[in-house]
């Protein structure tokens, strides 16, 4: 059988990472350095797709460790609506993997002009993303044939976790981060093969998660949608309590992705309570009366075990896709680089 480049590009994430962290470290330590400077009371994030999830995920890590609210801009009120923010004493973060989409090199752009320090994280370091942001953290993932990104979210969110981590000169997360790809090879070899048995014929499913794992969470949603052609949504474990729980009866399959952090005790109440509805509910990090538990990797950084899980998850959909007869390379409708105005 001829390997997708997806697949390939999923091995390649410990490499990938490893270039990141020996490569971009310089790079990093003055973006964590401007930072200090500037002692932004709120940072603004840019993206789109699986860019944004990162951005999700960095968000958590931000306000968990930093205590700094972050929120999300919508790159269409500078591409668009020409609106000026007023970004004094904030930071922007843009992640995009190609770096060209013009609303989100706009936006950038805007929230220089708003009096935001700018930081760009992307695959491509020449590009106008890049060069229209005060810093700029390359990620070295190599080319990324695929249409799924993969490789490129792994090293995205990695590039968040390392600034992060040398922004609060916080020794713990430095170290997590820096032990990350080897983490990632033990990642691959974990086998979700109960949860693909399930889904090899299913039509839709709820993906959940809390904290970083809520980021986690979109993406996965995003790429049952892309490669398997599988109607999935994702939510807070809590939010799905809020009425979405309501359609979850018996055989409806739900993922809920757990790690060893302060809410793990909630998600785990939350998939009892969908258990006891009937679903077919599949969960990491702990044992749940009659839910099946897919394996992961125990006592890593609650920062970093999220990303973790993606990468064990990246393996399962490329082979999900395949088995549901879809070619995990070429999604339909759907192109490599997308830009949006």
């Amino acid at each position: 059988m001829i390997q997708s480049h997806m697949a390939r590009e999923v091995a390649e994430v410990p490499a990938a990472a490893r270039r990141f962290l020996t490569l971009t470290a310089p790079a990093t330590a003055r973006a964590a350095e401007a930072l200090r400077k500037a002692d932004p009371a709120l940072v603004v994030t840019v993206a789109r797709g699986s860019s944004d999830h990162a951005a999700t995920y960095l968000k958590y890590a931000v306000e968990l460790l930093a205590g700094i609210p972050v929120a999300s801009v919508g790159p269409s009120i500078a591409s668009i609506y020409r609106r000026p923010l007023k970004l004094g004493r904030a930071a922007c973060i843009g992640i995009s993997q190609s770096g060209q989409s013009p609303d989100i090199v706009e936006m950038i752009r805007a929230a220089g002009t708003g009096g935001a320090l700018t930081l760009a994280i992307t695959n491509h370091g020449e590009s106008p993303m890049a060069t229209s942001a005060a810093h700029c953290l390359a990620l070295e993932a190599g080319p990324e044939h695929s249409v799924a990104a993969t490789k490129t979210f792994v090293a995205s969110v990695l590039a968040g976790l390392a600034l992060l981590a040398e922004w609060q000169e916080d020794e713990a997360l430095r170290q997590a981060v820096a032990a990350l790809p080897e983490v990632f090879e033990a990642a691959l070899a974990l086998d979700w093969t109960p949860l693909s048995d399930r889904l090899s014929r299913a039509q839709s499913l709820y993906v959940l998660g809390r904290g970083p794992a809520f980021a986690i969470a979109n993406e996965a949603a995003l790429k049952f949608k892309e490669t398997c052609g599988l109607h999935a949504e994702s939510f807070s474990a809590a939010e799905v309590l809020h009425g979405p729980s309501a359609i979850v009866q018996a055989r409806f399959p739900v993922l809920a992705l757990g790690v060893g952090d302060a809410a793990l005790p909630k998600l785990i109440e939350t998939a009892e309570r969908l258990v006891a509805q009937g679903a077919d509910v599949f969960l990491t990090g702990a044992d749940v009366a009659g839910a099946v538990r897919l394996p992961s990797l125990a006592g890593l950084h609650p920062l970093c075990a999220p990303l973790v899980l993606s990468v064990t998850f990246y393996a399962f959909i490329e082979a999900l896709a395949r088995r549901r007869g879809f070619d995990p390379d070429i999604p339909p409708h759907l192109r490599k680089v997308t830009e949006t105005v």
